[in-house]
């Protein structure tokens, strides 16, 4: 891939990854991020040796905007103002400047005439009625978005504004590109305002008891970052009618099943670490059966597209975690209630 591409939000956890692959294909990358939650040490080392053109910006100005597209042959759009369910529960405002930012972004890159867009979008844009019921054995597949829309909060409504922006711009002619919609990615340099980072980070503090956002039962499809970038990459090369596509596990996974996992892994570093699990139902949740159906992904990309379980994934971060991290540092995150913010 010898091509120049711009990857907004490239400091970002899922963005620095994506640029490391970038980079090991060839590309030419330039990264533009406001750092408002991406942290430069993530990309540091390629921005050093002269790899990664980097720009501290916000793309919420049109004539940055205008400047960080001009010259790509592709654009990979990450950036956003985002964090984790506590964040799309609480900051509805907020979240509506992406509303802006990413009709800027795809805008501008059709006026500069760039060859393939690649939107990040969500699982949020998934009708939250359909979501309740963990009984059911749901797989949400591509054809569900649609009437009547009913989006997680302001954070999905925009991430399905700007599908629906690109696909226009698509059958239009202006464009090519997809929209990948992500579900509940972790993996190395995630945060702590994500359910695996925090339950993790949970562990890391022998925190007992041991707290759960909700009542435990809800279920996800956690996909590991690698298969992430992966998927987003040969999406980039394989569709470019503007469509949407999801990009997850089918794995289900309930959220107690997984502290246990974590409080397992744990004891192997701590033999006597045996918390009390204590649920909190008040606390932000989200839909209760959120997984995706990603039979589309694996025909359209190869059923080799996504490679790792979620326990290999798991115990991969697991050691991540425990290996970089500072305990003072991560119990300060938990003590100020930090989980709802970026």
């Amino acid at each position: 891939m010898s091509k120049k591409v711009l990857v907004t939000g490239g400091a970002s956890f899922i963005g620095s990854h994506l640029v490391e692959e970038l980079l090991k294909l060839g590309a030419q990358v330039r990264a533009v991020d406001d750092l408002s939650s991406g942290k430069l040490e993530n990309i540091k080392q390629y921005i050093d040796e002269g790899k990664v053109e980097f720009r501290k910006e916000n793309l919420l100005d049109n004539d940055v905007t205008k400047r960080a597209v001009e010259g790509m042959d592709v654009v990979f759009h990450l950036a956003a103002d985002h964090g984790g369910r506590g964040y799309v529960d609480l900051h509805q405002i907020e979240c509506a400047r992406n509303l802006r930012m990413d009709n800027l972004v795809i805008d501008e890159a059709a006026k500069a005439k760039v060859d393939r867009f690649v939107f990040a979008s969500s699982g949020c844009v998934y009708p939250n009625h359909i979501q309740e019921d963990v009984s059911e054995e749901l797989y949400l597949d591509e054809k569900q978005v649609g009437p009547p829309y009913d989006a997680d909060n302001m954070y999905g409504w925009a991430k399905l504004m700007a599908e629906m922006t690109l696909k226009a711009y698509c059958d239009k002619g202006m464009l090519k590109g997809v929209s990948c919609r992500y579900f509940t990615v972790y993996g190395p340099r995630g945060k702590e305002d994500h359910a695996v980072i925090a339950m993790i980070g949970r562990g890391f503090i022998r925190q007992s008891p041991f707290k759960v956002w909700g009542d435990g039962t809800q279920i996800r499809n956690w996909t590991h970052v690698n298969d992430i970038v992966r998927g987003t990459i040969r999406a980039a090369e394989k569709i470019e009618d503007g469509s949407g596509i999801n990009l997850g596990t089918m794995e289900r996974t309930q959220v107690l099943d997984a502290v246990k996992m974590v409080v397992e892994h744990t004891r192997k570093h701590d033999p006597s670490y045996a918390p009390e699990i204590v649920t909190q139902p008040h606390m932000p949740t989200g839909p209760k059966n959120r997984v995706a159906d990603n039979k589309m992904a694996k025909e359209l990309l190869g059923a080799d597209w996504q490679k790792i379980s979620f326990s290999e994934g798991l115990e991969q971060t697991f050691n991540w975690y425990f290996a970089s991290k500072n305990r003072e540092d991560v119990e300060k995150i938990f003590a100020e209630d930090l989980l709802t913010e970026k």
